[in-house]
């Protein structure tokens, strides 16, 4: 029997506050899960993990910033401390500070959106190992987007980003494999979230956006959690460094 269930896994979401972090968390939570919430703020957290165990979930909110260093050695500390383990990891949180042509983007616009979408994730798996280790193996998911294949308009910075983030999955993916630790991405397309409101408060991009999705809609953040459900349990067993794309038909 295929099975989903997550019973006795200990999971940390980054992003987990809102928008697709948050219904990952929660799905996650609804399977059996004990969630690690980590967001920037507190107190959306603790709005989140209230909601979760009003459900009958387990979930534990821990403030981190993806862009400190610091702070991601910090969250990992934290989660040995309270589990002596993790068996899940899902890489959701990311910065997109700017909208437009990449010939007017500074250096701390450059600096803060690969210190919040690369250089944390990847120090965050590196943290992540040693507690995976301790667990027998465990489950990675890398959040990029389809941004990573085919670069957004005027998205340019956030495309590269999230094309480093699928080549970090992949060398990721080989290196940890020998230790049952299985690394693989999601690529969202284009989201109904508060990180993507740039897009949908500008009604000529969206309506240009959703022209070229063949499902012809924006997805709801919940549509990406079953992917990520599938990526950590059993069900994929057998996969690692693969990119489950779901973006209503747009890479086809």
């Amino acid at each position: 029997m295929v099975s989903f269930r997550l019973d006795g896994k200990v999971a940390a979401v980054t992003g987990a506050s809102r928008g697709i972090g948050q219904a990952i968390a929660q799905t996650l939570a609804e399977y059996g899960a004990e969630v690690v919430l980590v967001s920037r703020k507190i107190e959306a957290l603790n709005v989140v993990a209230q909601e979760i165990t009003s459900a009958g979930g387990n979930a534990f909110p821990l403030a981190s910033h993806m862009g400190d260093i610091g702070a991601v050695k910090r969250l990992c500390s934290s989660i040995k401390e309270k589990y002596g383990r993790l068996d899940i990891l899902i890489n959701n949180a990311a910065a997109n500070p700017y909208f437009g042509e990449m010939e007017g983007v500074d250096e701390a616009v450059w600096n803060k959106t690969l210190d919040v979408n690369l250089k944390g994730p990847f120090f965050l798996i590196q943290g992540a190992i040693p507690l995976m280790k301790a667990a027998g193996g465990g489950a990675i998911v890398n959040v990029a987007s389809v941004n990573g294949v085919r670069p957004g308009n005027l998205q340019g910075v956030y495309s590269i980003t999230k094309g480093a983030v699928i080549t970090m999955t992949q060398a990721y993916a080989k290196e940890l494999a020998r230790h049952k630790i299985r690394v693989n991405a999601l690529l969202p397309g284009l989201t109904d979230t508060r990180f993507a409101s740039a897009l949908f408060k500008n009604k000529s991009i969206h309506d240009m956006i959703i022209a070229q999705i063949p499902m012809r809609r924006h997805a709801e953040p919940s549509e990406m959690a079953g992917a990520v459900l599938y990526l950590v349990s059993d069900a994929s067993s057998y996969t690692t460094g693969a990119c489950i794309t779901c973006d209503g038909g747009v890479l086809v």
